[in-house]
């Protein structure tokens, strides 16, 4: 038996330590980490996932950000604790995310992930889109929460100052 709440400001630390257990180390030197540099989440999308036990067993993040005029939302970081991988807990967490996004009138997501995990949930490789450096392109990918809205969507993805 899981739980799926919004993330509370006492979860944050507990959260933190998630994600330093399941990425390597440095993780915040990534390009991705200066785009939500002194800009707060998306605190209607950051989730946590609880067992039965109240542990933390996976959580979610979001951020915005603007590519020329247009907003979008940054996914990511999303993690699952080592023991409970494999139990569709993050699929969980991106679907029920996802489906909150759009409820609150979001009209895109990016992430820098691996396709043949997140195309199952919609997602796409942005031709057109430029994360900032080093990343690499491949993995720039898209979904659209509604239909064309990345159509006219270029340039380089920057910080929702």
């Amino acid at each position: 038996m899981f739980t799926l709440e919004t993330e509370k400001a006492v979860d944050y630390w507990e959260v933190e330590a998630l994600y330093d257990l399941c990425f390597a180390p440095g993780r915040e030197a990534l390009s991705s980490y200066r785009l939500r540099d002194n800009v707060p989440a998306v605190a209607d999308l950051c989730l946590v996932v609880r067992d039965g036990e109240g542990i933390l067993a996976g959580a979610i993040r979001y951020w915005p950000v603007r590519i020329g005029v247009a907003r979008a939302l940054l996914l990511g970081p999303v993690a699952v604790h080592p023991t409970h991988q494999g139990e569709g807990l993050g699929a969980l967490l991106i679907r029920d995310s996802l489906e909150r996004a759009e409820a609150l009138g979001w009209d895109r997501v990016i992430l820098v992930g691996d396709a043949p995990y997140y195309s199952r949930f919609g997602f796409a490789k942005l031709a057109s889109v430029e994360m900032p450096p080093p990343t690499n392109p491949e993995r720039v990918l898209g979904l659209e929460l509604r239909p064309g809205a990345w159509a006219t969507v270029a340039g380089k993805v920057a910080r929702d100052a």
